[in-house]
């Protein structure tokens, strides 16, 4: 089969997994619908991925490309710390929105039942997305002169609970509370926190 079928066939299979995390929520999903989906075997899913496991990782690796590329993008065309913030905290909450099948994933909704490591896999992303706010808030001293009234970490650490906070309305809410609604109003207010 030629390289090109194949990797068409597991992205397939991979946007049939994230629809079906959409479509069907509170569900768990078997590699049978699953197959059923795609319209092929079980058998031929397995030719794609060793694993439902691996089917999932395939989908943490999608998140994990797209929202550092992108928080790369910001930080290249972005100078300020202020902007900065909002366009990463935007970007999150944009792709959650985009991508509702996905955000139960990133919620943990999705691998209730399944294996431990994605589960770490997902909670290393978050790490990396608070790690990556504290590097911004830190450069603001080198680049701006200026330091914040609170510690670099517990603002970094708040800004990851909200975006959390709004990903998990989004997923209980059965994909109606849109994360970046309010989100305008909101920013206001934690910039009266971050830049007191």
């Amino acid at each position: 089969m030629p390289a090109t079928k194949r990797s068409n066939r597991k992205e397939q299979i991979l946007q049939s997994l994230a629809q079906m995390l959409e479509t069907s929520p509170g569900q768990r999903i078997t590699t049978a619908k699953l197959a059923a989906e795609v319209g092929v075997s079980e058998a031929a899913l397995y030719r794609h991925f060793p694993s439902k496991a691996r089917m999932f990782e395939g989908l943490i690796e999608f998140i994990e490309d797209t929202l550092l590329s992108r928080i790369n993008l910001i930080l290249e065309n972005e100078k300020e710390t202020q902007g900065r913030i909002y366009n990463i905290l935007m970007l999150l909450l944009a792709f959650a929105e985009k991508n509702p099948g996905i955000t139960r994933i990133l919620t943990g909704d999705a691998l209730q039942g399944e294996q431990e490591r994605l589960r770490e896999r997902v909670q290393s992303l978050f790490e990396k997305l608070e790690t990556q706010f504290k590097q911004v808030l830190r450069e603001r001293k080198l680049r701006e002169g200026k330091a914040f009234a609170t510690e670099e970490g517990a603002l970094a650490n708040l800004f990851l609970a909200y975006v959390e906070g709004k990903m998990n309305q989004f997923v209980r809410s059965d994909f109606k509370a849109l994360p970046s609604s309010q989100f305008e109003k909101q920013w206001l207010e934690l910039q009266k926190i971050w830049l007191a």
